[in-house]
């Protein structure tokens, strides 16, 4: 068997992952009408009914929105970072699993030159567009009704959702690339993803929750997310606070992107 190549090199693996470009490039081409929903429609209708038609039954009080005067605008920086991490756990589980047990699309990568790195970096990096232009609609979507307090805050907001998709990404890519079949990613879904999206304080302020569960959200990425997410729309950022949440989701996607190199490289061999 051919040896798997795992240099992790940024300048090697950046030059080899820009390689693919074509291959996803045409992947997304052939594809893309089946995101349509996900990625433009979607974000419409979430600020739509959580915003705007929920929004319209639930009192504005700032001191129990965390500064936000209206629910639409405590609702929708936390639907921007759940935006983020669902599009990514849509890209990295059942398409990671196909690529390496299904059609085995790594295995004929891998006998190139290109290594596993540079092939992880490639597939992560589709994810991040897939993610970026979601979020670039659901900002967009969001502007006309007022949320974003300054143009920096938009943009603060979206690059967020950046890192955000980010620090899901790797660890739920290294967890998809390990495993031998598919039926773990209904726990993945179930008792993963949809916990987090209904628990990080996107839909209501995790001071409702009891004292040791508020404790288990704020361990969450999403909740970092979003709470770092809503203070630069509503342009009120505690930066010490900010840096944490910053640093946070930096780490967990640092980590994940070891865990998948060394993941997938164990897979390919055995």
């Amino acid at each position: 068997m051919a040896e798997i190549e795992t240099s992790t090199a940024p300048s090697g693996v950046l030059s080899g992952a820009a390689r693919m470009f074509d291959y996803w490039a045409i992947a997304y081409k052939r594809t893309w009408k089946g995101s349509v929903i996900t990625s433009f429609v979607s974000p419409l209708l979430y600020v739509l009914a959580m915003g705007v038609l929920l929004g319209g039954f639930i009192e504005g009080d700032p001191s129990t929105l965390e500064g936000a005067t209206s629910y639409l605008d405590f609702v929708a920086p936390g639907l921007l970072a759940a935006q983020a991490m669902t599009i990514v756990f849509g890209e990295v589980t059942y398409p990671v699993m196909g690529m390496v047990k299904w059609h085995k699309t790594y295995f004929g990568m891998t006998a190139t030159p290109l290594g596993v790195p540079d092939v992880i970096v490639a597939h992560l990096g589709f994810a991040l567009f897939r993610v970026a232009i979601s979020c670039a609609v659901f900002v967009v979507v969001m502007a006309p009704f007022g949320v974003f307090a300054s143009v920096a805050g938009a943009l603060g907001a979206f690059l967020v959702s950046l890192l955000v998709g980010l620090a899901f990404a790797t660890p739920i890519y290294a967890l998809s690339a390990g495993l031998k079949d598919e039926s773990p990613f209904a726990l993945v879904f179930r008792l993963g993803m949809m916990p987090l999206f209904l628990f990080s304080g996107a839909f209501f302020p995790i001071a409702n929750l009891d004292g040791w569960l508020q404790v288990v959200a704020k361990a969450t990425p999403l909740w970092h997310g979003v709470d770092l997410t809503r203070m630069l729309t509503l342009g009120d950022v505690d930066w010490p606070l900010a840096a944490i949440h910053v640093l946070y989701l930096a780490v967990l996607a640092v980590l994940g992107w070891f865990w998948a190199v060394r993941r997938l490289t164990k897979r390919m061999v055995s």
